[in-house]
């Protein structure tokens, strides 16, 4: 089969871009979302700074029964929050959304993890100095566990990547969309190795980045 690449290029340029779109929006929203959540995490269990048991068993349960979700799964299941957000379950906006909500529980999990690696003999010290909760945090906490966090979050990246691919599912765009719709339904293997191929570029450029920003970090 003759792939017509002329009428294709504009709608792969276009698809691309709407990708670019999902997986940054994404990012810096469940990036954020999920940073808080799981600093949350981290400062409300028993002896952390901020100690608190119902906060941290609220938060600990609801992060364990949405982070499992499979992405499709969770799609379908959001469909009423999404419509009430949102205003519709199908779109980009659609699709963005309920990205936002799988990456932040996502994100909350690794930053929780990162962050329990931090020596708590620093800690420890820096409030028999005197520092306060939320300076310790700003300060000391989040810096301390950066390197770990920015592989975390690389790999969240990538997660990000997987899911936006999906996300063509209920059209929201992007390059799986683009496959599935010209690739897969129109039997045109040609275009689906096209979308994949960009996708691989995409990751392998997000992984040497997120490995060389690590190392930068953790020299200092």
């Amino acid at each position: 089969m003759q792939t017509d690449w002329e009428k294709l290029s504009p709608i792969l340029i276009e698809a691309i871009g709407t990708s670019i779109y999902l997986v940054a929006v994404t990012f810096v929203v469940g990036g954020l979302i999920g940073l808080a959540i799981g600093t949350a995490l981290y400062t409300t269990r028993k002896g952390g700074l901020l100690a608190n048991t119902p906060i941290y068993v609220l938060l600990n349960v609801v992060v364990n029964i949405v982070r499992p979700i499979p992405f499709i799964i969770l799609l379908a299941a959001l469909g009423p929050v999404t419509l009430a957000v949102v205003g519709t379950t199908i779109g980009t906006g659609a699709a963005v959304f309920v990205m936002i909500v799988a990456a932040s529980f996502g994100i909350a999990r690794i930053v929780e993890q990162n962050l329990v690696t931090v020596d708590p003999g620093v800690i420890e010290a820096a409030r028999a100095m005197g520092a306060g909760p939320l300076r310790i945090i700003f300060t000391l906490l989040i810096p301390e566990a950066l390197g770990p966090l920015i592989l975390g979050y690389t790999f969240v990246v990538i997660a990000i990547v997987d899911m936006s691919a999906m996300a063509g599912i209920v059209g929201g765009g992007g390059l799986g969309n683009f496959a599935l719709v010209y690739g897969y339904q129109r039997f045109d293997w040609n275009v689906t190795l096209v979308a994949m191929l960009i996708i691989i570029v995409g990751v392998q450029a997000i992984q040497f980045l997120g490995n060389w920003t690590a190392r930068k970090v953790l020299r200092r």
